[in-house]
């Protein structure tokens, strides 16, 4: 079916969007965000301030675990991404994990407080990101340990054949970080 649906998940405020694709001999098309509709389909208020874009050349480019003092709306333009998102709130959900497959087609809503990281599973991924602050270098991130055992993420590709940044490599597994209080 090819509907736009917004769907809660077990993370409160994080949010799963089933986009729409329009197909003809020329590719497809797709109204990635569009407030109206997403607001009467329960999506939050969301004031976009910044679009982002960071592109994979390579099947397994792990990015992550990354908690940001905003909100974000992900999508991607081109290629599937396995996604991670970790609830670092105080709270009963701290520490949940929420996953999901991601393509043109969908969408997620990432709340501020939650870290949210991605493995790209084929070639030449396009992940756009809009986000409700602006990006900069004073920002206060909490960051974990994508591969921390605790975590029971099931990643596609593991630890040992994942493309990763040396600083995300350096992160603290989840019980050395306390709560975000966002």
């Amino acid at each position: 079916m090819n509907e736009l649906r917004v769907s809660q998940t077990s993370i409160p405020g994080l949010l799963h969007v089933d986009l729409v694709l329009h197909h003809d001999g020329r590719g497809w098309f797709k109204e990635s965000f569009q407030r109206a509709k997403l607001e009467a389909l329960g999506f939050p208020p969301f004031e976009i301030v910044q679009s982002n874009v960071s592109y994979n050349a390579e099947v397994g480019v792990t990015r992550g675990i990354h908690a940001e003092p905003w909100d974000k709306f992900i999508s991607l333009a081109h290629g599937r991404a396995f996604a991670a998102i970790v609830d670092l709130r105080a709270g009963e959900t701290f520490g949940r994990v929420e996953t999901f497959e991601l393509h043109p087609g969908n969408a997620i809503f990432v709340p501020r407080g939650c870290g949210n990281s991605y493995q790209t599973l084929t070639p030449d991924v396009v992940y756009s990101y809009l986000v409700d602050e602006h990006w900069t270098p004073d920002a206060r991130y909490t960051l974990i340990q994508a591969f921390d055992p605790a975590l029971g993420i099931d990643w596609p590709i593991g630890e040992d054949e994942a493309i990763r940044s040396d600083k995300d490599r350096g992160h603290p597994p989840l019980a050395a970080v306390a709560p975000t209080g966002v």
